[in-house]
């Protein structure tokens, strides 16, 4: 199977590709390489797949060597001409879209960079979907999209109408996009809600990643909510395996749906959105114990209100995933922190 992952150079984007080629399926694999974060980080991921020019041009496509099945081009989202001119060229099977400008706190910020790639540059590939023949797209959405939605645990079957950050709703556009395309059009389309994934080679942005850093260099963490926060805390292997099962199985028609009482997670078209993730919360004091205990030293904590565009809680209701796929993650959450801190410290060299 030949599939084109949009993201390697990003965290669950580097582990997918990493776990197709493995298996033997082909891979293309697509990111802008931007500085929203350290690119050193991204050149590493980029290495650790056997692509490990430092200067990597612009619509050039480089062959790995680690992987013979391994394939990187640099491309920004919304370049349509050369995304549609890749996706003739290199006749995908499928697709699994994960590269987005991420991040809640940075849309207060930098909105714009918002619409560009998760609104411009997710049109650029739906319509290279359509002009291809694409067997299944599959795409990142965010469970930031539940918003002011208080009822726990999120789950698909409900609305999410009312974000509360333009990330969360450029990610509920990609939804919305996804599905026009799939009823006009006729192609598959799945969206996974991802929620907050972790382990090693994370983004520096996350919250394993500050609060490691910031204990190590003896530097205080911020706990936003003063602690009082719960995450769906999931490790990456966890995701990645849900991931490749959602890909193998492109959605069939929901020959119950019913327009007068419309599920959200489902269509009469090929369409249906997931949640990935850990149906069991972990509070936010807990998780910092856990990476304190590890590193055998105490954080400093600043305790700070909640900040604009965050949730107090998230909790997944993955029971659609489950039934579909059997897809239960199950990664001890004292180990995951364990190995993203002995990466952690091999990559930076503590």
């Amino acid at each position: 199977m030949k599939i084109l992952v949009t993201g390697t150079a990003g965290f669950i984007g580097f582990h997918l590709a990493k776990a197709l080629l493995k298996r033997g399926d082909e891979v293309i694999g697509l990111d802008n390489i931007n500085n929203y974060y350290d690119v050193n980080l991204k050149y590493g991921r980029l290495a650790e797949t056997g692509i490990i020019k430092q200067e990597i041009k612009y619509n050039k496509l480089y062959k790995s060597e680690k992987y013979l099945n391994y394939k990187f081009i640099k491309l920004n989202l919304e370049d349509q001409e050369n995304i549609a001119k890749l996706f003739k060229e290199q006749k995908f099977d499928k697709v699994c879209h994960l590269a987005a400008q991420a991040g809640v706190r940075y849309s207060l910020i930098n909105p714009n960079s918002y619409i560009q790639s998760n609104i411009a540059g997710f049109m650029s590939i739906l319509e290279a979907c359509r002009h291809n023949n694409i067997e299944h797209l599959v795409y990142a959405s965010s469970s930031s999209v539940y918003g002011m939605n208080k009822k726990m645990p999120f789950s698909t079957h409900d609305n999410v109408d009312h974000p509360i950050s333009l990330y969360a709703a450029t990610k509920k556009s990609s939804e919305l996009m996804a599905h026009t395309y799939s009823h006009l059009y006729g192609f598959p389309c799945t969206g996974l809600r991802f929620f907050t994934v972790y382990g090693p080679w994370g983004r520096p942005d996350m919250a394993m990643f500050l609060f490691t850093k910031a204990i190590l260099e003896g530097k205080p963490i911020d706990v936003f909510n003063r602690g009082d926060m719960q995450r769906s805390f999931t490790y990456i292997d966890d995701i990645t395996e849900g991931v490749v099962k959602v890909i193998d199985n492109p959605p069939k028609i929901n020959k119950n749906w019913d327009e007068k009482t419309p599920d959200p997670s489902s269509s009469k078209s090929c369409y249906k959105i997931y949640n990935i993730g850990s149906s069991e919360s972990v509070n936010l004091m807990d998780f910092i114990e856990a990476i304190e205990r590890t590193l055998n030293k105490k954080a400093e904590k600043n305790f700070l209100p909640i900040q604009n565009g965050d949730v107090k809680a998230t909790r997944a209701d993955c029971s659609d995933l489950e039934k579909d796929f059997g897809y239960k993650p199950a990664f001890p959450v004292n180990e995951g922190v364990k190995r993203f801190i002995e990466w952690y410290k091999r990559f930076y060299k503590v």
